[in-house]
Parts: C-alpha cells; structure tokens; sequence
C-alpha cells in the first residue's frame, strides 16, 4: 500500500508512510520519501504511462534496480532508484487501464473514493496482473479502516511483486495498529531488507524490536 511507495492521514497514530502511495504503499514521484511513512501518503502518483516494454523487459530491468536499490550508497542515490522502480510499476501496457487509472488520481485528488473505487474494481477486472491498481486499492481500503480488503489486495501485490516494499511497508502499518506488533516488525524488516532507505521505517523497526524483543543489556 506504495506504495509512488500514499498513503495518508492519520500520521498522529503512527508518528509515519507512504499510502505507499504504497499506499501503502501508494507511491508517486516517491512516496516513501515523505516525511510519512509508505503506507499513509496522501500524495498520489501521477497517471501511468503505457510503457512499450515487453514483460520479460520489465522483469529484467526490475531485477537490475533492485540490486541497484540494496546497493546504493546513500539516500539521494537510492531515491532516484526508487522513482525509477515506481514508474515501472505504475507504467501499463494497456491505454485503457492508463486511462482509468488517470481518473482514479483525479476522483481521489476530489476526494470522491468510492468513485476511485469503482474505476480500480474495473481495472483489476481488465488487468489483474497490473500490480499498482492492487495496491492503490489497498490503500484505499487502509485509509478507510477497512483493514481486512486493504490486507488482502496487499496479498495480491505481493503474489504478483513479493518484492513490493510499499505493500509490505503498508501491511506492518496495518498490523502495527491492529496489535500484531510481532508480524509488523517481521514486515518492516522484509521492507527494509529490500529499500534500505524507506522513510521513517527504520525507527518503527527500532521501536518495535524494543517492544517485542526487549532492549539490549
């Protein structure tokens, strides 16, 4: 849930992501660098573009960014990364997808979510390999407390990118506030594990390890 990695407002509650964008990871032109964490960024990505690339090419240039991400020498240089890995992901091989998904920014930018809404069920309808419309969805649901939708569209991210470091950021907001302080770390972790650089989740993972595991003697 960013997801480019929205993801929204409720930043008292969690002192931080992304919808993450994400939604969760919701993400746009870089969700997870906001000040809020990946999975509770307002910010919304702006519209896919129909990317040209082969399946095969994009699957090749995801594996060379995230290699790129893990290894990169600081947080400039792992953003720039990062927004690359977010346009590959929000980019569809089909004008109608892009098209709808144009207007679920704008429904969403109104504030209209059930209207987004609708516009995601129809895309994930003609396209349920495209990873972000699961994710936006996601967030969407996050957003409105509706954590049991909002956990199982994350699910569906990850069958489809077990590498989406917005959904799994998104997933460990989610089970942070429903209590599960144990599986949200193991999810921060995973996140981190994979963008070494994501917002704010580092200190939810020093937080949580001093609750769930005791701090060091």
């Amino acid at each position: 849930m960013g997801y480019r990695t929205t993801i929204i407002a409720r930043v008292g509650r969690v002192a931080a992501v992304a919808a993450l964008a994400g939604m969760l990871a919701l993400p746009a032109a870089a969700q997870s660098s906001q000040s809020t964490p990946p999975a509770r960024q307002k910010k919304l990505p702006e519209a896919p573009v129909k990317s040209p690339r082969s399946a095969a090419a994009k699957i090749r240039n995801l594996d060379f960014l995230f290699g790129a991400l893990k290894a990169a020498p600081d947080e400039e240089s792992a953003k720039a990364v990062e927004n690359r890995i977010w346009a590959i992901w929000m980019a569809t091989p089909s004008d109608t997808a892009a098209l709808l998904m144009a207007r679920v920014k704008i429904a969403m930018d109104r504030k209209e979510t059930d209207v987004a809404l609708k516009l995601l069920d129809a895309v994930i309808k003609l396209r349920p390999d495209y990873v972000e419309a699961w994710n936006r969805r996601a967030t969407i649901y996050y957003l409105q407390n509706d954590y049991d939708r909002s956990m199982e569209d994350i699910r569906q991210v990850l069958i489809r990118e077990p590498r989406h470091f917005g959904a799994l950021a998104g997933l460990g907001m989610i089970l942070q506030e429903t209590g599960d302080d144990r599986r949200a770390l193991e999810a921060f972790r995973k996140a981190l594990t994979i963008n070494p650089y994501l917002a704010r989740v580092p200190d939810l993972v020093k937080s949580l390890s001093e609750k769930v595991e005791g701090r060091d003697i």
